[in-house]
């Protein structure tokens, strides 16, 4: 097999900022806008970029995500010698231990690669909320004769010390790092995001794992190592809708985004799907009792109370008397009579009683998200 590109997905990550959420799934899985899982954005970026060779590498309790890719369909991505391949940790001759750390995770999984013979590794995170033509970016690293092509954007200055930074000349060719610095020289953030050229990354992955002080992670050891050897490393400029919704704020604020008519994230764009493995439900049901306002509500939902600049999942109810207002609702849920929830998140199966009286982010915690275990 020649296969021009392979991306590798990395989905294994705990997500323990996440809270309740991860409890009992890996972060890639968590519902995002309803209907979809975050995962879906990385995947159907790989569809919609050409890119039909996927390894999705999965550690931390990964039933859910694991029977929610099945065979890749939903993305397309189940072509004979391509689509998407589950990666876990696994037993070999010469033992076997978790992945520890990212290259590490990519560093255990060279003879998958290698069987498609790629040119380029595209190098991915499953806990990121955009949409990206990834040929693009291939392009871009083909016209420059680069070794790694890095994704970056510019975020506000007083952001930058939350991530790798790096500095650039006139070329964009990246002439300094720095891994989530005290005091950044430049505001524009890796977003983890990579193109190698896989002879570079083999190589650099075989030396890391050779070396006993590594801690195997790209940020602070294989992409500062390929640096000092002089190879030609350059940023790609992205301007679009980015976020990483690793943290219950981020996680929420990113919702919300998708009801702000300003928002410049459109999933209604049909010339750049994102798809999603959904089975097939009853109608949503509004009742007499029902009022719905700037919300987002999916299939098989029956509302008796009100619902306002909310996102509800599959297979709701809610009850008469309730308010439910800037929160977000997983699938499964059931929010009785006369509950009153603000601000909220509420998991999936979560009950939530009668009466219940829940407002979030109030004058005496105004930026804490109430979430309420399913």
């Amino acid at each position: 097999m020649n296969t021009e590109c392979v991306a590798m997905l990395l989905a294994g990550g705990q997500g323990s900022r996440l809270k309740a959420l991860t409890l009992n799934n890996a972060k890639p899985a968590v519902l995002f806008g309803g209907k979809y899982r975050i995962i879906d954005f990385p995947l159907s970026n790989c569809m919609n970029s050409g890119i039909n060779v996927v390894g999705v590498l999965t550690q931390y309790r990964p039933y859910i995500l694991n029977n929610y890719i099945s065979d890749g369909s939903a993305w397309a991505l189940d072509k004979v010698n391509a689509g998407v391949r589950i990666l876990p940790p696994y037993m070999s001759q010469k033992g076997g231990r978790w992945y520890n750390g990212t290259a590490d995770a990519i560093t255990q999984n060279i003879d998958f690669i290698d069987q498609f013979n790629p040119e380029f590794v595209l190098i991915l995170s499953g806990d990121h909320i955009y949409k990206m033509d990834y040929s693009k970016m291939i392009d871009f690293h083909k016209e420059r004769a680069a070794d790694l092509t890095i994704a970056v954007m510019d975020v506000p200055w007083e952001e930058a010390s939350r991530f790798g930074v790096v500095c650039t000349n006139s070329e964009q060719r990246i002439t300094e790092f720095q891994e989530k610095p005290d005091e950044p020289k430049s505001n524009q953030a890796s977003m983890g995001i990579y193109v190698f050229s896989w002879p570079v990354l083999r190589k650099a992955l075989i030396e890391d794992a050779e070396n006993p002080d590594s801690e195997n992670d790209f940020g602070n050891n294989v992409i500062p190592a390929i640096h000092s050897e002089g190879k030609r490393i350059f940023a790609y400029n992205f301007n679009g809708y980015w976020r990483d919704v690793g943290t219950i704020q981020s996680y929420y604020d990113a919702n919300m985004d998708l009801l702000d008519d300003a928002c410049e994230f459109d999933l209604n764009d049909t010339s750049f799907r994102i798809f999603s493995n959904n089975t097939s439900r009853h109608p949503q049901f509004v009742g007499e009792t029902g009022k719905v306002t700037d919300s987002l509500i999916c299939d098989g939902c029956k509302i008796f109370g009100e619902v306002d600049h909310s996102i509800i999942s599959h297979d709701i109810t809610i009850g008469k008397n309730t308010v439910i207002k800037n929160s977000i609702i997983h699938t499964g849920a059931k929010i009785e009579d006369g509950a009153h929830l603000e601000n909220c998140i509420v998991g999936s199966k979560g009950v939530v009683s009668a009466d219940t009286k829940i407002v979030a982010m109030d004058s005496d915690n105004p930026s804490e998200i109430h979430v309420i275990n399913g």
